[in-house]
């Protein structure tokens, strides 16, 4: 091979997926304001960008915001959060911005975690999961209560299995938290609104904080599924439910059609949380000073984007609905192809941008995994790349049942640079099954 493919990131740029022209102009007016004069650009582009740096300190994207975010930003994205969830209430003082959502969730878990008491501070997590979560609580000292997800019914989350882990935590760790994440990653399910009010139930009655991570809510293509959030589903449960489950909801302008990682923009909507914890939340989100402009700006875009009859639409609906379509293209095509190499399947994908398709290794290629010291997975995903140039996650890094072995492969990538992905990988895993059969 001649270079490397890599489809480990969800990091669409990186992989050849063009920025949105709207949020790339309307960023460079901001950063060189000389270009409000220009003609060069859309009206609503230079009305856009003058409205934002009016709303810096200093008309400048240089200067320091407050530790929150800026104002008028943290009103757009609560104004978002209103339409996305059809009028439900949104309070800009409850939205915190960050530089991405990983740091958000890093906030929110030092509100939670209590290193002095006698037990660990436990977080119920799904196995497979996000693997920086697990970094990040082990980072804190915090427990992992691991729940898993049923594969075979398309990686879907049962509350009976969250109630066989809370028990199985007793006496080993305090369970104060229960983390999801949907659409999924690296699974690619998407919750139904049955399952989204089954575990807010379950996390009321087992008095755990509800952790929704819900970065991917712009990729959900599969048939007969829609993307809800937990804040949605939490109100229109109603009093008590809706008044005393506390809920965090995370975000970013990383993921979805945007794709801007680079950029470090992330926000949490606290929701129902004690005015002196909210407080106590203030103190703690403050010690970052504030998220970068650049990533803010990215936030307010995302939330607010040109609408029909705005000079800058036709362009911005044609560049998302390409990526949409590109999209919707690989999560039925992808898993089609897997499912027709012999010794890998793969469940269908409804939401997100990964596929994680699972790996029946022969029994030779395991035993030679442990002889080198790795994991199965993580040594075929070495060779992988070693071999056919394709970097792509082991399964090993975000969890799994005993026995079983996975790979993850991000979508958001262009329709002709996954077919070189998976014809890279059919002929290498033919012949690793040939050598190991």
């Amino acid at each position: 091979y001649m270079d490397v493919i890599d489809v480990y990131w969800g990091d669409p740029h990186s992989g050849g997926v063009k920025p949105l022209t709207f949020v790339r102009q309307v960023l460079a007016a901001c950063i060189y304001p000389k270009l409000l004069q220009s003609d060069k650009l859309p009206v609503d582009v230079r009305q856009r960008a003058q409205s934002l740096l009016t709303a810096c300190d200093g008309g400048s994207v240089g200067s320091y915001t407050p530790s929150g975010g800026i104002s008028y930003i943290r009103g757009s994205v609560s104004n978002f959060i209103s339409r996305r969830d059809g009028g439900v209430p949104s309070s800009p003082e409850n939205i915190f911005m960050t530089s991405g959502s990983q740091r958000s969730l890093m906030l929110v878990l030092k509100l939670l975690v209590h290193n002095q008491a006698s037990l660990p501070t436990g977080v119920l997590t799904a196995v497979p999961t996000y693997n920086y979560l697990k970094m990040m609580l082990q980072r804190l000292g915090a427990a992992i209560v691991p729940y898993y997800l049923d594969e075979e019914q398309g990686w879907a989350m049962e509350v009976e299995e969250l109630r066989r882990a809370l028990q199985a935590s007793k006496g080993v760790c305090n369970p104060v938290a229960l983390y999801v994440i949907n659409p999924g990653n690296p699974t690619g399910h998407v919750q139904s609104r049955k399952c989204i009010e089954e575990v807010i139930r379950f996390a009321a009655e087992e008095r755990l904080f509800l952790m929704a991570d819900e970065v991917y809510q712009e990729s959900v293509f599969g048939e007969g599924c829609e993307f809800v959030s937990y804040k949605k589903v939490l109100s229109e449960m109603g009093p008590p439910l809706s008044h005393t489950v506390k809920l965090a909801s995370f975000h970013s302008a990383s993921k979805g059609l945007m794709g801007e990682c680079g950029l470090r923009g992330g926000y949490v909507e606290l929701v129902n949380l004690d005015p002196t914890v909210m407080r106590y939340a203030y103190t703690i989100f403050s010690t970052d000073i504030c998220a970068p402009v650049t990533g803010q700006l990215a936030l307010e875009l995302m939330a607010n984007p040109p609408r029909p009859g705005d000079p800058s639409y036709p362009v911005y609906a044609q560049e998302t609905q390409s990526i949409q379509a590109m999209l919707v293209h690989n999560m039925n095509w992808v898993p089609e192809v897997l499912n027709n190499i012999p010794g890998i399947s793969c469940q269908p994908m409804m939401g997100g941008a990964f596929v994680f398709p699972r790996l029946y290794l022969p029994q030779a290629a395991t035993e030679k995994a442990k002889v080198v010291g790795m994991q199965p997975d993580l040594w075929y995903c070495k060779r992988l790349l070693e071999e056919a140039g394709v970097c792509v996650g082991p399964g090993c890094q975000y969890g799994q049942k005993e026995g079983t072995h996975h790979i993850r492969l991000c979508v958001m990538t262009p329709v002709e640079t996954m077919e070189q992905v998976l014809k890279r990988l059919k002929d290498f895993h033919l012949h690793f099954l040939k050598e190991f059969s």
